[in-house]
């Protein structure tokens, strides 16, 4: 037992300043993403957009689900909700009654992705899941208003160990190892080819993805050194001995791994996260090199730059509440043990729920125990071009019959209607959560999206353009569907859904 706990605090204990930073840099993401969406509120998140409740309510939503965005259908509601989160967003980057502000952040961050589950990827589980493990890291004990007007004296250690941290450093793991896992396909461990056709997809293809595209002994090369890197760089995390070399090489072989990314796929926030999922890592000799080396005026996170930033900062009274008890119902000691027992009972389950979805050897999860992960949104699939790379490439003529009698694409700003392929197909996108959606458009388990998309977009066009409005809307793939060793592909016109008959 006693061997067990060494090897444990050894492997998964943590500095309390790298995870200061990741709260931080979490919390940055969080603005960054509200900001995103908020772009798109009547579109994504409200009645008048492309999902309304009704329609998410009888073909989207899972029962277990709970969501304060679903209680009105109105934009301004979805605005307000927005800025309510913003707040708490900012209290969590400044470290302000951080506790509360991790959980209230994590409650609208699975509010604002349950409203609408179509335009979802990957890094939002990611994101939700270092929330959630958040909840039970003291991640506000550096770099924050909590530690500057803390009474308690100065931390001496900044190094801490739990159950929480055992979470958050195996989450990790699953990330990486079961998408691996996941990535079944010959094309990703075998032929190498993975590379080469999640390149030619012309939707999420950037400029440095072009440039290497040409060279398929290079991308194989890629794709074989990136499934092995999912594969077995995770197991570095394990190792107890020169535990703080290994962290620093799977954290610095990450990074070049998801800037690589970034640079040639279109990938969204989903770099961003990783980046700052990895960045709780950084052991104590790199972060007492960093505070040497850029904080020359920190002695602890009580002085210097933080001290004169919150020094004479009040707290606001709306945001105080303050809870007298005259006997707390559980002791400290008490509250710990549930803690533990908590976060171990669900980093248990998100093992199960991880490995059942990506290996047939360990037993599949039945309806009776995905509530809980349903509830929580603890469920993870790790699945970022697995099994196989998709293969329908494309893109999207949005062809409007107009009053004066012209054909014009809405796509392109009411140009007349072009179907050859645009020089970016990328651009056409306003943001990675349109190319999601775009995405599923496609599939058909999900036209019953298509009807919804396409009065949108009339109704949006009659709204800006009333001396010219559309008759008629077709919404037109010209679908490219990808063939091995360059081989040259002549597009294919599908019409997904027709919008006639519209008043003017």
């Amino acid at each position: 037992m006693n061997q067990l706990q060494g090897y444990l605090r050894k492997v998964f204990t943590v500095d309390l300043r790298a995870l200061a930073i990741m709260r931080i840099w979490v919390a940055g993401i969080i603005l960054t993403d509200l900001a995103i969406r908020a772009t798109d509120l009547e579109a994504h998140y409200s009645n008048m957009g492309v999902l309304p409740l009704h329609v998410l309510h009888q073909f989207g939503w899972n029962p277990y689900h709970f969501s304060f965005h679903t209680l009105s259908g109105l934009w301004q509601v979805q605005a307000l909700l927005f800025l309510v989160a913003a707040v708490f967003a900012v209290c969590l980057l400044l470290g302000y009654k951080t506790r509360t502000a991790t959980i209230v952040s994590w409650v609208l961050l699975v509010s604002l992705q349950n409203r609408n589950t179509f335009i979802a990827q990957g890094g939002d589980d990611l994101l939700r899941m270092l929330l959630f493990w958040g909840m039970f890291l003291p991640w506000g004990k550096f770099y924050s208003y909590d530690a500057v007007k803390s009474e308690a004296p100065p931390l001496q250690q900044t190094t801490y160990f739990s159950a929480a941290t055992v979470a958050y450093i195996m989450q990790i793991f699953l990330v990486y190892f079961c998408t691996a896992l996941l990535k079944s396909s010959p094309e990703w461990h075998t032929d190498g080819t993975a590379l080469y056709y999640a390149l030619s997809l012309d939707q999420i293809l950037m400029p440095v993805g072009k440039l290497i595209y040409p060279y398929p002994e290079l991308l194989k090369f890629l794709t074989l050194s990136a499934w092995y890197t999912e594969l077995l760089l995770p197991f570095l995390l394990l190792i107890p001995f020169y535990n703080h070399v290994w962290r620093l090489v799977v954290i610095g072989v990450l990074f070049v791994f998801h800037i690589s990314i970034s640079l040639t796929l279109f990938v969204g926030l989903f770099y961003l996260i990783n980046i700052a999922s990895i960045s709780g890592l950084l052991p104590p000799q790199a972060m007492n090199w960093a505070e040497r080396k850029f904080f020359t005026s920190f002695r602890r996170p009580f002085s210097g730059q933080f001290q004169r930033i919150f020094k004479g900062f009040k707290s606001p009274a709306q945001l105080r509440l303050e809870i007298s008890m005259q006997k707390p119902l559980l002791s400290k000691n008490q509250l710990r043990y549930a803690r533990e027992g908590f976060v171990t009972f669900v980093l248990i389950y998100c093992i199960w729920w991880n490995l059942a979805g990506a290996t047939v050897r360990v037993p599949a999860m039945t309806e009776s125990t995905t509530w809980f992960g349903n509830l929580l949104r603890v469920d993870q699939r790790w699945g970022m071009f697995a099994p196989a790379v998709f293969k329908d490439d494309g893109w999207y003529v949005l062809e409007g019959h107009a009053a004066n009698g012209q054909l014009i694409d809405l796509n392109r700003e009411g140009k007349e209607a072009d179907y050859a392929k645009p020089a970016s197909v990328m651009s056409m996108f306003k943001n990675d959560r349109w190319r999601k959606y775009s995405e599923n458009y496609l599939f058909v388990n999900y036209a019953f999206l298509r009807p919804y998309y396409c009065n949108y977009l009339v109704r949006r066009w009659n709204e800006a353009h009333p001396q010219n409005p559309i008759k008629e809307l077709q919404v037109i793939y010209m679908k490219e569907y990808t063939q091995p060793d360059y081989e040259p592909v002549t597009p294919q016109k599908e019409v997904l859904c027709i919008c006639a008959n519209l008043p003017q």
